[in-house]
């Protein structure tokens, strides 16, 4: 194909067991006079935060800690967090967790320089300037936030998840230590690992699929397929961990630069409606969305069953798409995915609203086939 690309990646990454102690010595040599450090109840409460308020004392490096960050973080979250940094006078931001804190000060980044409403950037590239300078330190393998171009903010006024698309949130350093993955709760590592090999796999069959995000997508598959039922099954297991930070650092690089697709609109919806964790709405739903996508991706199925360790040798299409779904199904089940959304105690009555929103959703124009407003809800309903 005679056409250009653009790839968008951070100036640096730093991957691999004590990358946080490596970003030191970044810092000591920065410019940089005082942070924001962006970050969750959670994270402060077990002491992770504290541990990276050291390293930044050590580092020489001022901060002030802000911690109003939900699950699903909220318009109120970010400008709550750009009064802080603005009566601080922090010249940088550093977000510690997982997709909600990065998400967040990405967000509170954005406004830092562009200024209005983050309700003012919901599309894609709908900024003018770049970021107030962000130091993303990943503590989950999954959203990939940290090295992506996306975020995304619910507006709790709509209840909508607003997917930002944006050059200018890109960070300066990401930073992937699986050390500080360790010790999670099995059900966040479930969760976020699935929401990683969404990414990969949607990457993957996405209308703006590509050569080089094929390539990182199929590695990212196999890196998750083989490591996340060791990571959820012993949090401690390093190897495990070093996998699953590669595997979901390789899928972002990927989807930031060639998109995703009607998983992930329809998992936003489940988000906004009821604030579910994402990573659980897009296991449960990849295996349906795939079977509905199937008439259109059907060669790319099989290679991706291959990706997570299966073969498909004399296999038609049909049973290659079938055996990926049951692969899919199994690997959900095995980390203790819930098998449908009953479970999570969604409402049926909302699947027509939730299917609208689905429709406007960023990521739709990404999906290899064209979906309606029927066949959404009839998505839903399958995988309730």
């Amino acid at each position: 194909m005679n056409t250009s690309r653009r790839i968008y990646l951070p100036p640096l990454s730093i991957v691999g067991p004590d990358a946080l102690q490596d970003l030191k010595s970044e810092l000591e040599e920065s410019t940089f006079q005082k942070a924001l450090l962006v970050t969750d109840k959670i994270l402060a409460d077990i002491g992770l935060a504290g541990e990276v308020e050291q390293m930044l004392s050590a580092a020489g490096l001022e901060y002030e800690l802000f911690t109003d960050v939900k699950q699903n973080p909220t318009v109120e979250n970010v400008h709550k967090g750009l009064e802080k940094l603005q009566q601080s006078a922090c010249d940088c931001i550093i977000t510690l967790g997982g997709g909600s804190p990065q998400d967040c000060g990405k967000a509170i980044g954005i406004l830092a320089t562009n200024g209005g409403n983050i309700r003012d950037y919901e599309g894609i590239h709908q900024s003018a300037k770049p970021s107030l300078p962000i130091i993303a330190i990943n503590t989950t393998a999954g959203t990939a936030s940290e090295i992506t171009i996306n975020y995304v903010i619910t507006d709790e006024e709509r209840k909508v998840k607003m997917v930002m698309v944006d050059k200018h949130c890109l960070v300066q350093i990401a930073v992937n230590d699986p050390k500080l993955m360790m010790k999670k709760p099995a059900a966040l590592t479930a969760a976020t690992g699935m929401d990683a090999l969404t990414h990969a796999i949607e990457a993957y069959i996405t209308k703006g699929a590509f050569e080089w995000s094929d390539t990182l997508a199929l590695k990212a598959i196999n890196l998750i397929s083989e490591s996340l039922a060791d990571a959820v099954a012993d949090g401690d297991n390093l190897d495990a961990r070093s996998k699953m930070a590669w595997g979901q650092f390789i899928a972002g690089q990927a989807f930031s630069n060639c998109g995703l697709g009607y998983v992930h609109s329809m998992a936003h919806q489940l988000g906004g409606t009821y604030d579910l964790p994402h990573g659980v709405c897009n296991a449960i739903l990849l295996p349906h969305v795939i079977s509905f996508n199937a008439p259109s991706c059907s060669e790319k199925l099989g290679k991706v069953a291959e990706a997570m360790g299966y073969s498909i040798e004399g296999l038609s299409l049909k049973e290659q798409e079938d055996l990926l779904i049951e692969a899919i199904n199994k690997l959900s089940k095995e980390v203790g995915i819930p098998a449908g959304l009953k479970e999570l105690e969604v409402k049926p009555e909302d699947f027509s609203l939730m299917a609208e929103n689905a429709l406007k959703d960023v990521c739709t124009g990404g999906n290899p086939r064209e979906v309606n407003l029927e066949e959404t809800v009839q998505i839903f309903e399958s995988a309730y």
